[in-house]
């Protein structure tokens, strides 16, 4: 049998293809998606098990006419390589290739940039509410997962869209349960008739005339709750003013085809329930779709190997391990994770502290706020979270946290570039952001052994501290076993130059050490951002002749920025360089080759402080 997946650049073949056809590309879609994985590294669980469901909605649905709006997008692998990016996919999540995420403007069909989660169903309904306005005739489908159902944004958006009348559907992607063969097949008859006009038109008849007689419409709600299942939240959806459908088996083609065709005939906002399974296909994924969500290049043939090199430890496992051996000497620490429990170094934590342990799911508002409450009552939280994911609780950070000045210690993971996932999680904006919250503190630890001494001072305090680390690992240097903090707010000076001051905030410490052997530079290792060592930072100025601030976060309102805030208030005049990430958004790659591309290695550094001051000794 000819392949079919070698003659799709576009998904308009796709609604020429009978049902059979349709089974075999799915098949071949998968195998290419593994493939590619294999030998670039991403996402694969979460996209093995939307191929099925890829391939339906390219065939029911005029895309991208019709606008499908993907959350998170760590699914769209399929949906890329039936969009005409199959022949990029070797370069995936590569510098100068195809993002790991949807992007607008990389594809027509990619309707709605995202990569944070629970963003879907807002965007698809001003999709659907935009069409309406303008006259136009088109579908807007939201396809969302059952753990971004858990944030509270998803439902702000369920509940302003069920009193909306546009042609919007939301499809709940259900991975986390499996549908056994004969509750399948049954709910394929019931998820096609439930589907359908008739019974559409009949639901609405019985309800407008049995509405007069309370009893009979009580009766049959009751009926129909039965019909449905009464295992499955139809009554929930319901309530928001959608017409539940579902759930059906989201492998099976023979189901999602008919039942997404018989959808799409309906008025209003419809709500479909699939269930999938992560890494369906590939027999070691189905095993173990946590170890394969996002794994690094592998041999399909053999699957992921442990690998015995001796490797450094990265800064989650400091942050891991240090949050153990706090947990053990304080019983008032508390452990909270916004469904990252692997990502953030937790799972040790979760071990052996059960009860002190919290993952609220995606649901970083309510994290911070969490945090704030357990606080208030003489418990310490450490809210483990990416910098990128901070972003989303900032009004909670400032308003429930900050203000009242409680003592909640966050671990800013991923601090920084963070390569192949590009411009929407890198922790770029955390230092501008926090910096300018009354209340809050900054550490920003430049290796190992300095990232857990300081977090060790951070949760000594009794206002809020944030520590901010990179993905990864550092320079190498191993941790202190003993939970020994470090002077709160006070640098040190790591080399004794003339001339030219660097003042270090971060990793990028050891770049500028090297950066200033030919430059015989003076080097600071500024550790805190906030409070600054002002007393430091006056003595620099007052032996240099020119400044160079140095962070990997942005340069505007960033580390930088505080030190020219500093020298301009006690009315001290010098030249200052801001090295720093740039005023635009980086996208993905290796996060060595993309530090260098902006000037952040030991090279750039030094050729950035030479073009502005000169030789050595000739700075002013």
């Amino acid at each position: 049998m000819a392949e079919l997946l070698p003659t799709i650049h576009d998904p308009s073949v796709l609604r020429q293809y009978d049902r059979a056809q349709l089974k075999q590309l799915a098949d071949e879609v998968r195998a290419c998606v593994l493939h590619n994985v294999s030998r670039t590294g991403g996402h694969l669980s979460s996209n093995l098990g939307t191929v099925e469901l890829t391939v339906a909605l390219h065939h029911v649905f005029d895309t991208p006419h019709d606008r499908l709006v993907w959350d998170v997008g760590h699914q769209t692998y399929p949906h890329k390589i039936l969009t005409g990016r199959r022949e990029r996919m070797p370069t995936l999540r590569q510098q100068g290739g195809i993002s790991g995420f949807p992007q607008r403007s990389e594809s027509e069909y990619d309707t709605f940039g995202t990569a944070h989660s629970s963003t879907s169903i807002s965007a698809a309904l001003g999709m659907a509410m935009a069409a309406k306005q303008k006259g136009e005739d088109r579908h807007a489908v939201a396809i969302i997962g059952d753990g971004a159902m858990t944030a509270g944004m998803a439902f702000e958006a369920l509940n302003n869209a069920g009193v909306s009348d546009c042609k919007l559907l939301v499809i709940l992607n259900d991975n986390d349960m499996s549908i056994s063969p004969p509750v399948g097949a049954l709910n394929r008859y019931l998820a096609q008739l439930m589907s359908g006009n008739f019974y559409a038109a009949a639901k609405n008849v019985g309800k407008s005339v049995l509405r007069a007689a309370p009893p009979l419409f009580e009766l049959a709600k009751r009926f129909e709750q039965h019909a449905k299942g009464m295992v499955v939240p139809a009554t929930l959806f319901e309530q928001f003013g959608f017409n539940y459908v579902g759930p059906i088996d989201g492998h099976d083609l023979d189901s999602l085809i008919p039942t997404l065709e018989n959808l799409k005939q309906l008025d209003g906002p419809q709500f479909l329930h699939v269930v999938t399974k992560k890494g369906q296909g590939y027999k070691l994924a189905e095993a173990d779709p946590v170890a394969y969500h996002g794994p690094g290049k592998f041999d399909p043939a053999v699957g992921l190997v442990k690998s015995t090199a001796v490797t450094k430890q990265t800064f989650t496992q400091v942050f891991g391990q240090w949050l153990c051996d706090m947990a053990a000497k304080d019983g008032r620490l508390v452990g909270i994770t916004p469904a990252m429990r692997e990502g953030s170094g937790l799972v040790e934590f979760q071990q052996k502290f059960p009860t002190r342990y919290h993952d609220v799911g995606i649901a970083e508002q309510h994290a911070v706020t969490f945090a704030a409450g357990l606080a208030c009552e003489g418990l310490k939280p450490v809210v483990a979270i990416y910098s990128t994911f901070l972003q989303r609780a900032y009004d909670q950070l400032i308003h429930d946290v900050a203000i009242q000045n409680l003592p909640v210690v966050f671990a800013l993971d991923r601090a920084g570039l963070v390569g192949a996932d590009g411009a929407t999680h890198a922790g770029a904006y955390d230092i501008p952001f926090v910096r300018c919250i009354p209340n809050m503190s900054i550490a920003c630890p430049a290796d190992e052994a300095e990232c857990r001494a300081l977090l060790t001072t951070a949760y000594e305090q009794d206002h809020p501290v944030t520590v901010r680390y990179p993905r990864g690992a550092g320079a190498g240097v191993v941790p202190h076993l003993t939970l020994d903090g470090l002077p709160f707010g006070k640098g040190e000076l790591r080399r004794q130059g003339a001339g030219i001051a660097i003042l270090a905030f971060g990793t990028l410490l050891y770049p500028a050490l090297k950066a200033a052997e030919a430059l015989n530079a003076t080097v600071v290792n500024m550790r805190w951002v906030k409070p600054l060592d002002v007393d430091l930072l006056l003595q620099v100025a007052a032996t240099h002749e020119a400044i160079v601030t140095l962070e990997e976060g942005a340069v505007m309102g960033g580390a930088g920025s505080a030190v020219l805030e500093a020298l301009q208030a006690a009315a001290v005049v010098k030249p200052v360089l801001q090295l720093g990430l740039p005023d635009r958004f980086i996208e993905h790659g290796d996060p060595g080759r993309l530090l260098a591309g902006v000037g952040l290695d030991a090279e750039g550094i030094a050729k950035s402080i030479a073009a502005r001051f000169g030789a050595p000794g000739s700075a002013g």
